[in-house]
């Protein structure tokens, strides 16, 4: 068994060793191989095609040259006179097959090469022997071999000729394809104003070719989806903004209520109105793409830790002991608020002990729970989503998510292979131009 699997392994490590360089499978060298083929092929049919017809003509104007000096010749041998120059009875260099042929009482004709000469030989019965004649074939073979040289240059020549013009056709198109690639690649990353802009699409008038047919299509739908999402947006904002008064009032009410247990319900209830209304602002905002970041250079760790502290007991805190602190240029009320969701999430979903660890710019909040559900690793957090009937609006790592992005900051959701929640978050760290430039003090110092 452990013999096959080895071979089964080498087959396919064989087999990935074979596979084609990536750029051969995109249209323009897929285009140009089609192309290429097509032209050798159709060069070689017609070169074919003008070679056998050339030659089976050249081939019989010899033939019948050489045939008429032997009929001549036979008749000066009939009559017994002086035979034609070049002509003889088994003369020497003539082919031992047409000498045959004619010995057995039949005329033909051959091209040989006599003296180092291409030659016409004919020759026909005489006596038991072979009259021959012999015609110089020089000249013929010249032409055709000129003839076959001319086809292969003009064939190189018509097979480059045609190379260039349809890269060059093809290469327009495959630009147009990759230009409408590159914009729906900015509209899935967020650029709801990423527009192809064919030039052909302007003019309804005019006709439209297949791209233009798909850049137009994408446009429309770029369109389409930035007036949805806009129209959710603006919702979203103007419902969480109208909310804002009605609950100051109502939060003001209910601290005037009698103390006891209905007066602690209706101030937990408002608060979490209140908090869900502020989350629901600052998701407004994210989306809007409107937020400005105020970057400056903190120390990672402390600031790291003040923020475990401040979330709650129960938060453990590891710090990479080797190296110099390492400083992050980063918006600090942001990365607070990012820490502090992840903490908050990892302490409401997951299991103790969680744990918060620095290793140079990246912080690592993990618990000890069932960890992320699978839609959240494949897609990132949804808002309002949230598994197993946990408390909350999934709002905490949307706007995490949202506020990394906005930092230039990478946040990844895993989970750990011995089980729990892992959200990994790397900031861009500070580097000195200068060794002896000291930075700037950072308010998160210790």
């Amino acid at each position: 068994m452990k013999a096959r699997r080895t071979g089964a392994t080498r087959v396919r490590r064989a087999s990935r060793g074979l596979r084609l360089p990536a750029w051969t499978a995109t249209l323009t060298w897929k285009s140009a191989v089609f192309i290429t083929v097509m032209c050798c092929v159709l060069a070689a049919l017609l070169g074919v095609l003008v070679h056998t017809a050339v030659t089976r003509q050249t081939v019989g104007h010899a033939r019948e040259k050489a045939l008429a000096r032997l009929e001549d010749a036979t008749a000066a041998y009939e009559a017994g006179g002086a035979l034609p120059p070049r002509s003889g009875i088994d003369p020497p260099g003539l082919p031992a097959s047409l000498r045959a042929l004619a010995v057995s009482g039949e005329r033909g004709t051959m091209v040989a090469d006599h003296r180092g000469r291409p030659t016409m030989w004919a020759a026909a019965p005489a006596d038991g022997h072979a009259l021959a004649t012999q015609t110089d074939y020089s000249q013929s073979a010249r032409t055709i071999n000129g003839l076959d040289g001319a086809i292969v240059g003009s064939s190189l020549l018509a097979i480059g000729a045609t190379l260039l013009v349809g890269a060059f056709s093809v290469t327009r198109v495959t630009r147009r394809l990759h230009q409408t690639a590159q914009v729906a690649r900015r509209i899935g990353a967020g650029d709801l104003d990423a527009r192809v802009n064919d030039p052909r699409t302007a003019d309804p008038s005019r006709r439209q070719d297949e791209v233009a047919i798909v850049a137009g299509a994408l446009d429309t739908m770029a369109s389409t989806l930035q007036r949805k999402l806009v129209a959710e947006q603006r919702f979203t904002a103007d419902v969480a903004h109208e909310l804002r008064t009605p609950l100051t009032g109502l939060s003001a009410a209910a601290e005037l209520l009698p103390p006891g247990r209905p007066s602690e319900l209706v101030q937990d209830r408002v608060r979490a109105m209140r908090a869900l209304t502020e989350d629901l602002l600052e998701i407004s905002r994210l989306d809007a793409r409107t937020e400005q970041v105020d970057l400056d250079v903190h120390e990672l760790a402390p600031l790291a830790e003040r923020v475990a502290r401040a979330s709650g007991p129960g938060t453990e805190v590891g710090v990479a002991p080797d190296g110099p602190p390492v400083r992050v240029e980063t918006d600090k009320r942001r990365l607070e608020r990012v820490l502090g969701n992840l903490i908050g999430n990892a302490h409401r979903h997951g299991s103790p002990p969680v744990v918060l660890t620095v290793d140079g710019p990246v912080v690592t909040v993990r618990d000890h729970g069932e960890g992320f559900p699978d839609y959240l690793i494949a897609g990132g957090p949804q808002r309002f989503r949230t598994e197993g009937g946990a408390k909350g609006h999934g709002l905490g790592l949307t706007i995490a998510a949202g506020q990394a992005e906005v930092m230039g900051a990478e946040l990844v959701f895993e989970n750990a292979p011995d089980g729990g929640a892992v959200a990994r978050l790397t900031l861009p760290e500070y580097v000195r131009l200068d060794d002896g430039e000291e930075p700037p003090d950072s308010p998160a110092g210790p």
